[in-house]
């Protein structure tokens, strides 16, 4: 976007609103979509908090204060709403870490979305067992090509814990990458 602030004017007027919120939406749907399905796992969950995230991006436009950009305040506010989406979901009863972590598996062995290639299962199974901040900041740097000053505004933790965080996730995976054995898919 060359003229952000000029953007912004646009989705908060009156006039303009319904037009410059469809751009927004055809900018940024697929990338917010991607944000959140890396932290809530399937597509039906991220669908539904997709959803939830435009309309508090809509409903909260006009306090958007712009000292973030648009594309920052915006992936805080999915972020929200997935880490949201997830605390409520965890009301329900909870299983065991290595049960968790076959079941996470196994959504994405059997996702239509998800491409199955070998390398990608086993860097899946390795987030998988990671704490989720570690794994929310290594998915937000890695998928989203987030800068380390971005991941900040989004989940409030200083830059340098983030890079810390990051770089010690790297050398996790680097180092388990080949040890990893994945489930067959009768074990999911």
């Amino acid at each position: 976007m060359t003229d952000e602030a000029a953007f912004v004017k646009e989705l908060i007027s009156y006039e303009g609103k319904d037009k410059a919120f469809s751009k927004l939406l055809d900018l940024y749907q697929e990338r917010l979509y991607w944000h959140i399905r890396k932290l809530v796992i399937t597509h039906e969950n991220a669908d539904d908090v997709l959803q939830n995230t435009f309309l508090r991006i809509y409903k909260s436009l006009p306090n958007f204060k712009q000292q973030s950009s648009l594309h920052t305040w915006m992936y805080r506010i999915a972020y929200n709403e997935s880490i949201r989406f997830l605390e409520k979901n965890n009301k329900r009863p909870t299983v065991s870490i290595n049960d968790g972590n076959n079941t996470y598996i196994n959504n994405l062995v059997s996702d239509a979305f998800f491409d199955s290639k070998e390398a990608q299962l086993k860097l899946q199974q390795i987030l998988s067992e990671l704490p989720e901040r570690e794994k929310q900041i290594f998915q937000m740097k890695y998928f989203d090509d987030l800068t380390f000053r971005d991941i900040e505004d989004i989940i409030n933790i200083k830059e340098s814990t983030i890079k810390s965080s990051y770089y010690n996730t790297v050398k996790h995976i680097e180092k388990n990458m080949l040890s990893v054995q994945l489930l067959s898919k009768t074990q999911v």
